[in-house]
């Protein structure tokens, strides 16, 4: 097999000021909202609290029109878009509404009661609420070394890289979903823990459900002491289905400081715009009908994404500006890699506006087709996603690594741009990891003019460029660029700009959302490609 409303308690909670500090890259956090990413050493802290954005205002939605673009993230429900960093934490509180009401139902808030207890093999987890109790548990495997450790909650047991989360210095808490939220019942009798305290025709489905599973998880942590196992200091991860559950889970408890979904497919990262025009993928009605993996309300969306006021790749902000590391499998058609690495891209560019690019990493460049077996080509991205979130010992900026076999075009997408938000610097775009090339650079234009140059990502037959077009003493209202690719290089993607040709002298002209750049400004597009792309020197033609 491969694969709504919100709480009406409110606390306050106090925020304060972000400031960041870019270096090559890589953004340091020195002060920060409650769900901002600190830094100490390169640890991203994630928020002391599940939800920190309970005291914002959210209002009702409107009347749902059809947009088949993908819905703006910046963009406030009352039409207005945010312009300040802290603005975000409110912003996303609406996000969280939308999901809830239209894709997965309701979050309950934290239970009345949390009990429980941690030793080195197991977790137990008793809850009160509502005047109903239920209870389960999960197995804990400790690395060597002394502890307290850091933790990784793994979803079902398989597709995971226990080894290497091990050998990293990190525990492993394996976690049965199905008993909180089990499969193959009917949508009006769910059973399960979360079902026993909400009721078996909860309108909640079981991905929300297991995510709340791993919450509660986390508070029997937190109340435990700390002597085995660090609450500040929690990933999750999952294959195929239970990536779907990952990938919601950290998306709604901003206590877990690292998001790690593999091969989720449909219902899980891929957009659900993308899905029904992506040959093979699993159709949103079939993913709706498996099983109740979803909430009840998005059965009204299954024959038509289009009228969703939100989709997955503001899931994927959610998680900003906290550790995300997608991983898909561009092999098998049904896992709708092509719609999930638009969502990582779309959603990236919340990652840049917030001043943490870095934190972000996609890869579904790799050569086993099977599904959620083990990767060679993940290993060292997740050693450092782990360093850096989990163990704070490293500070590595994110990779945007898209297979050529499944590569979506963003600016097929949206008809947004990313805004530059106040409160500080912001980082280059996630697609620009430290360039491996020095950038080549047209002289200063004058006039009306502009430049361009080219940043590169270069690995072993391929590369990711990223091309920063700017305008000169004067606007520019329209752009064109133009490069010589290398002997043997071809372009399989790009984003933010159309192109002409694929090979030799490539042409890439602005998009809509793009033509017009203020004086001694500048817009960035981007494109990957087979071959090598060192040597190439960009120019810039306005008009």
């Amino acid at each position: 097999m491969i694969e709504s409303g919100r709480s009406k308690i409110r606390s306050t909670v106090v925020v304060l000021a972000v400031v960041a500090l870019v270096v090559t890259g890589a953004a340091t956090v020195v002060a920060r909202t409650p769900s901002a990413v600190a830094a100490t050493g390169g640890l991203a802290v994630a928020a002391p609290v599940e939800d920190d954005g309970t005291d914002c205002p959210v209002p009702q939605p409107g009347v749902l029109t059809g947009n088949p673009k993908l819905p703006d993230p910046f963009r406030k429900m009352d039409g207005t878009r945010i312009t300040a960093r802290s603005d975000w934490r409110c912003r996303r509180a609406e996000i969280k509404e939308l999901a809830e009401r239209y894709v997965y139902g309701q979050k309950p808030a934290k239970p009345a009661g949390v009990t429980g207890t941690v030793s080195s093999t197991s977790i137990t987890v008793n809850v009160t609420d509502n005047g109903r109790s239920a209870s389960f548990s999960a197995g804990v495997e400790l690395p060597s070394g002394a502890g307290p450790f850091p933790a990784v909650v793994v979803l079902g047991g398989f597709g995971a890289d226990t080894t290497t989360i091990k050998a990293t210095g990190v525990a492993v808490i394996s976690y049965d979903p199905l008993a909180v939220g089990r499969e193959g019942t009917a949508r009006n009798n769910k059973q399960g823990a979360f079902y026993s305290i909400y009721g078996s025709s909860s309108s909640t489905g079981l991905l929300l459900a297991w995510a709340w599973g791993v919450s509660r998880i986390i508070d029997v942590i937190e109340r435990s002491g700390g002597s085995i196992l660090r609450a500040d200091a929690t990933g999750v991860t999952g294959c195929s289905r239970y990536g779907k559950g990952a990938f919601v889970t950290g998306a709604f408890d901003q206590r877990i400081a690292l998001t790690m979904p593999i091969e989720s497919g449909s219902g899980g990262v891929p957009i659900f715009r993308g899905i029904p025009g992506e040959s093979g993928a699993q159709p949103l009605s079939s993913a709706y009908g498996e099983q109740p993996w979803l909430g009840d309300a998005f059965g009204s969306f299954t024959s038509n994404p289009a009228t969703l006021p939100v989709d997955t790749h503001e899931m994927v902000a959610m998680v900003a500006p906290r550790g995300l590391f997608i991983m898909e499998n561009p092999h098998i058609a049904w896992l709708a890699a092509r719609s999930g690495s638009v969502a990582a891209l779309a959603g990236a560019e919340v990652y840049q506006a917030l001043g943490v690019g870095g934190n972000i990493t996609y890869w579904s460049d790799v050569q086993d087709g099977n599904h959620c077996a083990g990767r060679p080509e993940w290993r060292d991205p997740l050693q450092k996603s782990i360093r850096q979130f989990l163990l704070g010992t490293a500070n590595d900026p994110g990779t945007i690594r898209i297979s050529s076999k499944a590569a979506g075009n963003l600016a097929e997408w949206r008809d947004w741009q990313t805004p530059t938000l106040a409160d500080g610097p912001t980082t280059p775009p996630p697609t620009t990891p430290p360039p491996t090339t020095t950038p080549t650079t047209t002289p200063p234009p004058t006039g009306s003019a502009c430049s361009a140059s080219v940043s590169l990502n270069q690995w072993t037959g391929g590369f990711v460029a990223t091309v920063r077009v700017t305008a000169g003493a004067a606007p520019v209202n329209g752009w064109t660029v133009t490069l010589t690719l290398p002997a043997g290089a071809t372009v399989t993607n790009a984003w933010n700009a159309n192109r002409s040709g694929n090979t030799g002298t490539v042409q890439f002209t602005n998009v809509s959302y793009n033509d017009s750049i203020a004086a001694g400004q500048y817009t960035e597009f981007g494109f990957q490609g087979t071959g090598t792309g060192a040597g190439m020197s960009p120019t810039c033609a306005a008009g």
